[in-house]
């Protein structure tokens, strides 16, 4: 589905052929609104599969209401990141008038002391915006 750029949601989210993307605490249905996904993609709706077999996510999405949620999945969302992969954090706009304690800022708060660095905002639905956070180079491991 094109957001308001209209450009498709796969696209804003960087999801690229071969991508494992995990969705979690994604609204019922959120998956059926990316569309025309790229070939190769996998979707998982936890990083357990993936962390079990020691593979890395190349982006995930965590939708939160309450910033506890984001502070509680930081380290496992950490831990199944690629080096090179993206973390998008959704958050209700404020429009949306879903109760929330979420804003951008909380999410920069929260999540860049851990290393993170946000890089990107976008308009994932009516409801929902995104901050895209990656492992800052210096912290990235090298490739063996």
């Amino acid at each position: 589905m094109a957001g308001y750029s209209g450009t498709p949601l796969p696209r804003k989210l960087g999801i690229k052929p071969g991508h494992r993307v995990a969705l979690l605490e994604a609204p019922a249905g959120f998956e059926a609104t990316l569309e025309d996904l790229p070939d190769g993609v996998v979707i998982r709706p936890d990083l357990a599969a993936d962390l079990a077999a020691g593979v890395p996510t190349d982006v995930i999405v965590l939708f939160v209401t309450e910033r506890h949620v984001l502070r509680a999945r930081l380290d496992e969302v950490r831990r199944g990141l690629a080096q090179n992969g993206g973390f998008w954090v959704a958050w209700p706009k404020r429009a949306s008038k879903v109760p929330t304690d979420v804003t951008e800022d909380v999410i920069r708060a929260i999540a860049l002391p851990t290393g993170l660095v946000d890089n990107k905002v976008c308009a994932i639905n009516e409801i929902w915006s995104g901050l895209r956070l990656v492992i800052r180079r210096e912290n990235r491991t090298p490739a063996t």
